[in-house]
């Protein structure tokens, strides 16, 4: 705990200014209230450091979830096509009758869910795509309250534009966003012009009409109440899966992101394949 440097008797000191001591403690002072402002959350560069360890060996994102402060609870809120699940807040990818259904709790900000993607992403679409399970998407925007900023709810809204092209191009604009996912400490996806730059990486999405939603903010409000679904889900942080309702450790007691290996294992172990 810092305390605050007590002003000096000295009168000759206080006619001529604080002294380079004291001038240091204030700049420390200074540093360490940013300090504190910066990391409301434990979240960082390195994932044992981004990481906390809970019972069954599931590691999180610490969430801290608070309720949104965006409105979004009117009846006139624009929902993308393609959206499902209560109130339309849930995103579904895979085959309607796979015979289980994999929950994904993401946020878009979140540095560990950009190191599961980065490790397993691509083995968890493809069982997708194989039908051994759907994946529906909950997705949050705690991250924005925590350290700032709008970056998880411009994302979402521009995710919602995505989503009304088609649920594969939602798909490719989410790994495109984790792909290039700022650092927690940048506020990048809070940029709406950056946004549609990431947008042209998957073709054919940034049409007029793309263009429009994302520039104007149309499903904001729809963003908002997705978020709210996740901060009611009882879910505590991001990344979180559950298959079939149970969770699916993706950060193993190492503190690290499971392989696409581990993570097929992990499935076949639940479903009993």
């Amino acid at each position: 705990m810092t305390s605050t440097p007590k002003n000096s008797k000295n009168t000759a000191n206080t006619a001529a200014g604080p002294t380079a001591r004291e001038r240091l403690k204030q700049a420390q002072q200074a540093e360490a209230r940013a300090n504190r402002r910066r990391r409301r959350i434990t979240v960082g560069v390195s994932i044992a450091a981004a990481v906390a360890v809970v019972a069954g060996g599931t590691a999180i994102a610490v969430s801290g979830a608070k309720k949104s402060s965006d409105d979004g609870s009117g009846s006139s809120v624009a929902v993308p096509a393609n959206t499902g699940g209560p109130d339309n807040t849930v995103i579904t990818y895979g085959r309607a009758d796979a015979p289980h259904t994999l929950a994904v709790y993401e946020d878009f900000r979140c540095p560990i869910c950009e190191a599961v993607e980065t490790s397993a992403g691509a083995t968890i679409q493809q069982l997708a795509d194989q039908g051994e399970y759907k994946i529906e998407y909950h997705l949050a925007t705690f991250l924005d309250n925590n350290l700032g900023g709008k970056g998880s709810k411009t994302a979402l809204a521009a995710a919602g534009a995505a989503l009304d092209q088609g649920v594969d191009k939602f798909k490719q604009f989410h790994d495109v966003l984790y792909a290039n996912q700022p650092s927690e400490r940048e506020d990048g996806f809070g940029d709406v012009n950056h946004l549609l730059d990431l947008a042209e990486k998957v073709p054919g999405l940034k049409t007029e009409a793309f263009t429009k939603a994302v520039t104007e903010g149309t499903y904001k409000g729809w963003a908002a109440k997705v978020s709210r679904a996740f901060d009611k889900s009882g879910v505590s942080g991001t990344p979180t899966m559950k298959l079939d309702g149970k969770t699916v450790p993706v950060i193993g007691q190492d503190g690290k992101p499971v392989t696409g290996e581990q993570f097929t294992a992990l499935v076949k172990q639940s479903i009993g394949g």
